[in-house]
């Protein structure tokens, strides 16, 4: 029981993290392209701060989530394959790109209204993304 709500759980916040960083990318962005510059930037930081207090959460979450099931569930990765090690690593990487993102180019975004963040935002963003399809990939294949 406890196995299947951490399974669930750890999901729903993968594609919660992923789905939104789709809908941002290829959904969000292209359409704000009708808008002029300083009302794009204005929507963008009310965008990205709703955005990462959802990825904040949902990161969280796939790491304990994660965690817990390797060594509350599973015993230990001495008993788990390639695919749940490659998993854990590509969603640290993942983890990592995010916290850079926010610290970095959000913290710029927010506090000088530095247009140039946007555009490091995205880029990091569609790595993240990539990641996070190897990383549904390699749960499937696994």
């Amino acid at each position: 029981m406890i196995a299947r709500l951490l399974l669930a759980l750890h999901l729903l916040a993968a594609v919660i993290w992923v789905g939104g960083t789709v809908f941002a990318l290829f959904v969000l962005w292209p359409s704000l392209a009708v808008l002029s510059s300083a009302d794009r930037l204005a929507l963008y930081k009310q965008v990205f701060r709703r955005f990462f207090l959802w990825v904040w959460y949902a990161a969280t979450t796939v790491i304990l989530t994660g965690y817990a099931m390797v060594f509350g569930v599973y015993g230990g990765y001495r008993y788990l394959g390639w695919n749940v090690q490659l998993m854990n690593l590509l969603g640290l990487i993942m983890a990592g790109i995010f916290l850079w993102m926010f610290l970095f180019p959000w913290y710029q975004l927010r506090s000088t209204d530095h247009a140039p963040a946007v555009e490091s935002i995205r880029r990091l963003l569609f790595a993240n993304l990539l990641l996070g399809v190897m990383t549904i990939a390699v749960a499937a294949w696994g």
